[in-house]
């Protein structure tokens, strides 16, 4: 019975702590536009899982161009994060794109207490794996993992938040800049949102090459509504067009 209570104890202080701006089972779709364009959609979900044992949350996202524009350029983009419930860190890394001619495939499995990552790396044209252990700081996180860090944090206008993100065999400190408040229309009426812009130092889903810029909503649940970047095969503009277990109607 005692440790039954311990166990009810420990388990509320931890959702108490990590109280998450996000539901289980949450969909996100995106319509991707590129121009005058929309050849393309992305989707961002969140479901609880387990990873060798252990509960975490299963983070996804994926992109990929429709059929009519595959023989143009075709986008098939998967980033995959294992990210612990407890801690709030990730347990593993996934990131498979392909955009066009380009390819990668890169994963790191994380070990918190040795404060070491296991970095694979795909050559295609060896067809081989690229193994190496690197240190990394405490409580890192990886480039997906970190939004939904950046969602669950108290964000106002000028300020910033410091993340230290470890991705494609690389761990840097990362800041997301919230720069304004704007209300904008979108799928659950005209909303207020934060514009923020996270300022990686290295590729994110797409193949990154400019700033990205991502509306989110101005409350404790900050949805992405709107994003847009630049990318190597142009720039694109997201637009939320379908969601789920949100707390929001659409209009």
């Amino acid at each position: 019975m005692k440790r039954l209570l311990i166990t009810l104890l420990i388990t509320v202080t931890l959702n108490q702590v990590f109280a998450l701006a996000f539901k289980d089972g949450e969909k996100l779709v995106f319509g991707v536009k590129y121009g005058l364009v929309s050849p393309a959609e992305a989707t961002i979900t969140a479901n609880s899982s387990t990873y060798q044992g252990v509960p975490v949350w299963y983070l996804k996202i994926e992109a990929h161009t429709h059929s009519f524009f595959d023989t143009v350029f075709k986008i098939r983009d998967k980033v995959e994060s294992w990210w612990r419930k407890d801690s709030l860190v990730p347990m593993k890394f996934s990131k498979v794109l392909q955009e066009g001619t380009y390819r990668q495939n890169r994963t790191h499995t994380f070990d918190h207490q040795a404060k070491t990552t296991v970095y694979s790396k795909y050559s295609f044209k060896n067809q081989t794996y690229k193994t190496q252990t690197l240190p990394i700081p405490g409580n890192t996180q990886d480039v997906l993992s970190s939004f939904f860090y950046v969602r669950n944090q108290n964000l106002v206008p000028g300020s910033k938040v410091i993340i230290n993100i470890t991705t494609d065999g690389k761990s840097v400190n990362t800041e997301t800049v919230v720069h304004r408040r704007e209300s904008i229309d979108t799928i659950f009426g005209y909303t207020p949102c934060l514009v923020i812009e996270p300022k990686l130092k290295s590729e994110g889903v797409f193949k990154q090459s400019g700033k990205i810029t991502i509306w989110v909503t101005d409350d404790a649940y900050k949805i992405p509504v709107r994003m847009e970047s630049a990318v190597s095969f142009g720039s694109f503009v997201a637009t939320l067009k379908s969601a789920q277990n949100v707390p929001y109607k659409i209009k």
